[in-house]
């Protein structure tokens, strides 16, 4: 008879999870930044808003394609090691653009030390933090992870903008560059590998479950290309990569990047939009958790097209909701999009980890890649967009048709019925 591992009043796995919470605040502590400088920066160096957008896209580009290597180095090294060199990465990339002068520092030092450095703290650690210390509430537990990038969006960006309108650019660099440094001693005394680190098991295991704590041997970076030859060979990897790049268009990419401005366009303060913008963060807190609870009762692929179709019929509503003040229908589309807002990611793991079990997470990063490079390409396109026709209604619409496209992609992912099976070739 199989004997559940003894509990005692705390389990070291939501210290696990505590510290991770508060390291993604940190991440995204410089990921809300963009969208509140891109007229700072235009107005003070003349950069067109398509050059401070590439380094955006560069950014976002590389915060998802870093994410399946980050995932198989923390298999290698450990994810204390990788997040604490993350946090500095960022830290540094953050601190060192007081002192640009040129496009191509901007794109160095906003798009790549930050974009490497978030990236190796993006939903790949989610996966990786749930998988190996949680069996019973994974789905709640990955919600609530997923949910401090927008509590880092929250928490920052009224602030970022703040400084910045008061103070200028520089200052708010700075603060976010600290704000990364202070979690590095977090990490290093709570953050652990493995349950069996600290001779325990995951949250809801058996005792017969311990987890190795025997590190992966071989190239991280050969794994997590073996991992991509292997699931790109399937069906359900395209779907779920198609659909969560166009997750990322609609989000971080055209919404995270050009709601600011494109409020400021019709009138309305940089301060007042950027609030609007952490409001969005503070419902999808909400919005999120509920998903990650639902993730673990219902079809995750119900749920995706459900999230998709909604999203995209919001989006084509927004070009009419702009004015200089924030009227009851603004509100509604806040709390409407907020909630939805990343509520796509806690299905989306579930299906990963369904699907291909233990290269769950490396599979994972190499689908939040496509979610970053979909975003890269939204910031980059509304960018342009906003700069050739002097609007960004097109980027709009866009957008929300394709939402709706993502919605039938996850749709038409094939279930599994049998419980333990694989994913294989198709």
């Amino acid at each position: 008879m199989t004997q559940v591992a003894p509990r005692t009043r705390f389990h070291w796995a939501w210290l696990v999870a505590g510290t991770a919470f508060i390291t993604l605040i940190g991440a995204a502590g410089f990921r809300a930044v963009p969208s509140v400088l891109i007229d700072p920066l235009h107005d003070e160096f003349g950069w067109s808003r398509a050059t401070i957008s590439a380094a955006v896209s560069i950014n976002l580009v590389l915060f998802g394609v870093i994410s399946p290597f980050a995932a198989a180095l923390m298999d290698t090294l450990g994810m204390r090691r990788v997040v604490s060199g993350a946090l500095v990465l960022v830290a540094a990339g953050s601190g060192l653009t007081v002192f640009m002068n040129a496009s191509w520092q901007l794109l160095l030092c906003w798009g790549v030390l930050v974009g490497v450095g978030t990236g190796s703290m993006s939903m790949a650690f989610v996966a990786t933090v749930t998988g190996r210390w949680f069996v019973r509430h994974r789905g709640l537990v990955s919600g609530i992870l997923t949910a401090a990038g927008a509590t880092g969006q929250l928490v920052f960006l009224p602030l970022v903008a703040a400084l910045a309108t008061a103070h200028g650019w520089r200052t708010p660099a700075i603060v976010v560059a600290v704000a990364a440094l202070a979690v590095v001693p977090l990490v290093v005394t709570l953050l652990r590998d493995h349950p069996g680190d600290v001779g325990t098991t995951a949250y809801g295991a058996t005792a017969d479950q311990m987890t190795s704590t025997r590190p992966v041997t071989g190239s991280s970076a050969a794994r997590a290309f073996r991992t991509l030859t292997d699931a790109a060979r399937t069906r359900t990897f395209w779907l779920l990569a198609c659909g969560f790049a166009i997750c990322g268009m609609s989000t971080n990419g055209l919404v995270g990047t050009h709601f600011v401005s494109a409020a400021h366009d019709h009138g309305m303060p940089h301060t007042t939009a950027a609030s609007l913008l952490a409001l969005v963060g503070l419902f999808d807190v909400a919005g999120t958790i509920f998903s990650g609870w639902l993730t673990d009762r219902v079809d995750p692929r119900l749920l995706l097209g459900a999230y998709y179709t909604l999203r995209g019929v919001s989006l084509m509503v927004l070009p009419y909701l702009f004015a200089p003040d924030t009227e009851p229908p603004m509100w509604v589309f806040i709390i409407f999009y907020g909630l939805d807002w990343i509520a796509t990611v806690p299905p989306t793991v579930a299906l990963c980890r369904n699907r291909f079990g233990t290269s769950g997470p490396v599979v994972f990063g190499w689908v939040f890649a496509s979610h970053q490079v979909g975003a890269a390409l939204a910031a980059l396109g509304a960018g342009a967009i906003r700069d050739t026709q002097g609007s960004y209604d097109m980027a709009w619409f866009l957008a929300g048709g394709l939402c709706v496209v993502a919605a039938l992609l996850s749709l038409a992912v094939r279930p599994i019925r049998e419980p333990g099976q694989l994913e294989t070739r198709s």
